[in-house]
């Protein structure tokens, strides 16, 4: 009897979520909170100083009969982590958000560790709007991340192939966007003197990655930042954001959806093949997956909205940041992030602000991942590069969010290429504080 495709495509699924139960089963580590009838017992006292779900380098909670360092998942410090989550999409500037918080000393950065999650479960269905598909996606990406903010880099192994042999890998994605991964005791090759590692120069130096001693190089940071872009919106990290053994600051960074579409168009050329044809030819290719666009602007109005409308779990949660903003004035709205997540800016955050925002407007295309440009022409630069149609086009299906985040529509050919008009209005985003 023949198998009907329904079946085949059942079975696919639950094939995958078999393959996470089982990694999640395998590797996963109780999170107990803390059975402690004061606070005080797992760190400074004080109201701010809730029961604390640390995980730290040495402990120092409570003494006496047993507190968190009885419990191996989170433990105490002597002030609490900030978990900072910066929640973007592709092509929208969050590399360069990213640096700004790797740069400071008192940060471990990690850049984009779902990466593997979706190579592991769904390398296939990178863009599957599936239901099925999102759930084992957003559940293994929830878990995760909630392991590697309680500096559990151990578990980020089973999502790496191949599988690390006596936790080492040469596998990690981008592990040289990290300074924390680049430097001791992880990397011998750099020391504290050697305040701008090149990425490249990381990779090339640094031996393979020992996760162990990665894991203390965390421990021994006071604040962790994830940046990641495949999670659709941020009502999909409710769950994350509410559990309270985390205390959990979200920058959701937005842009043009305009800028987003050129700027794929350019780096993704493959997969963008079609829109790349669309403009050279004046020409909307039948087989144009619309998708690619569409996808964006919804996922945007929907996380925007959520955020905006101010739910009570995201209160003191949630930053909105337009890439636009940050471009054109990158150290002032440097200073209102850090004021959000209450840190204190170090110089060397300031003097790489200085150092990647002056470059040329025309990234490298050997680097393109990189963020050494000139910040407040690249914001606008996609004006000269897409079609007026294809602008056009997509003010039509993204008109929501264009206005919603303050983005002014290009009403003719002509008004698209001044670009000493801006399309961006002055729109204030205050932090829900």
């Amino acid at each position: 009897m023949q198998c009907s495709w329904k079946a085949v495509i059942l079975l696919a699924l639950a094939s995958i979520a078999i393959q996470y139960t089982a990694i999640r089963t395998l590797t996963s580590k109780p999170f107990q909170l803390c059975p402690l009838p004061s606070p005080q017992n797992c760190g400074v006292g004080g109201p701010e100083t809730e029961a604390p779900f640390e995980r730290g380098a040495g402990g120092g909670g409570g003494g006496g009969g047993g507190g968190c360092d009885d419990y191996p998942y989170f433990s105490s410090n002597a002030t609490r982590k900030t978990h900072i989550l910066v929640l973007a999409t592709t092509r929208s500037g969050s590399s360069f958000v990213g640096q700004l918080l790797n740069q400071n000393q008192d940060v471990f950065y990690l850049f984009e560790p779902l990466y593997h999650v979706q190579t592991t479960l769904i390398p296939r269905l990178s863009h599957s709007r599936n239901a099925a598909d999102r759930r084992v996606m957003l559940g293994a990406s929830r878990d995760l991340l909630r392991s590697l903010y309680g500096c559990d880099l151990h578990f980020l192994e089973s999502y790496i192939k191949p599988t690390p042999t006596n936790h080492t890998t040469d596998k990690l994605f981008r592990r040289g966007a990290s300074r924390a991964l680049c430097l001791q005791p992880v990397c011998d090759a750099f020391g504290p003197a050697d305040a701008n590692v090149e990425e490249g120069d990381c990779v090339k130096k640094c031996s393979a990655l020992n996760m162990t001693l990665a894991t203390e190089a965390c421990r021994d940071k006071r604040h962790i930042a994830i940046k990641i872009v495949r999670v659709p919106e941020i009502g999909d990290l409710r769950a994350l954001v509410e559990d309270p053994r985390l205390n959990i600051k979200v920058i959701q960074l937005v842009r043009d959806p305009r800028g987003i579409l050129s700027s794929r168009i350019e780096t993704f050329r493959d997969t963008y093949r079609l829109w790349r044809i669309w403009r050279a030819t004046g020409r909307r290719p039948y087989n144009l997956d619309l998708s690619q666009l569409t996808v964006v602007c919804e996922d945007f109005l929907s996380s925007v909205s959520t955020g905006l409308s101010h739910p009570h779990w995201l209160k003191g949660k949630y930053m909105l940041v337009r890439y636009e903003d940050l471009a054109r004035n990158p150290l002032l709205k440097t200073k209102e992030i850090y004021e959000y997540l209450g840190l204190p800016m170090d110089k060397n955050v300031e003097e790489w602000i200085h150092a990647n925002t002056r470059g040329s407007s025309e990234p490298s295309a050997k680097h393109k991942f990189g963020t050494v440009r000139d910040s407040a022409a690249n914001a606008e630069s996609w004006r000269l590069k897409l079609s007026y149609d294809m602008v056009e086009h997509t003010q039509t299906v993204c008109h929501k969010v264009l206005q919603q985040l303050g983005y002014r529509a290009a009403r003719s050919a002509q008004e698209l290429r001044n670009t000493s008009l801006s399309l961006v209005q002055d729109r204030t985003f205050v932090p829900f504080l």
